[in-house]
């Protein structure tokens, strides 16, 4: 596992262990809790399921927020995940709910995820 710099583009080449955990249903990956799961916790399971070192899954997990960073401007997306997406909103009419008086609200860019199909449906379950 590791970083490569290839023709000005950062290349992210993973292990074939890494690489089966994207693979891997989403219950065999993440332990059953109600709370969410810590970087730490994340790096365990990553360790458990892909018989890695806690080093290299911490490398793996930080190099592909590294690319998520330097790429979302291009719009990023992990394959059954989502998709990180850079979105213009316009400038609209807006009330200020204290005192009801109408405020404009100035255009902006937003970061916005968009939950891939595949993800909703092993989340979900499978509309019929």
């Amino acid at each position: 596992m590791g970083v490569i710099l290839k023709r000005g583009k950062i290349e992210l080449a993973l292990s074939s262990c890494v690489r089966g955990i994207l693979a891997l249903p989403i219950g065999q990956l993440m332990p059953k809790s109600s709370k969410p799961l810590t970087k730490s916790e994340i790096v365990a399971s990553l360790t458990e399921t892909a018989g890695i070192t806690k080093k290299q899954a911490t490398q793996t997990l930080e190099a592909i927020v590294a690319l998520a960073y330097k790429n979302a401007k291009n719009s990023f997306t992990i394959p059954g995940l989502g998709k990180l997406v850079l979105v213009n909103r316009k400038a609209r009419k807006g009330r200020n709910p204290a005192t009801g008086e109408s405020i404009k609200i100035p255009e902006k860019r937003v970061l916005k995820f968009r939950v891939s199909k595949a993800a909703k449906d092993a989340i979900l379950g499978v509309k019929k």
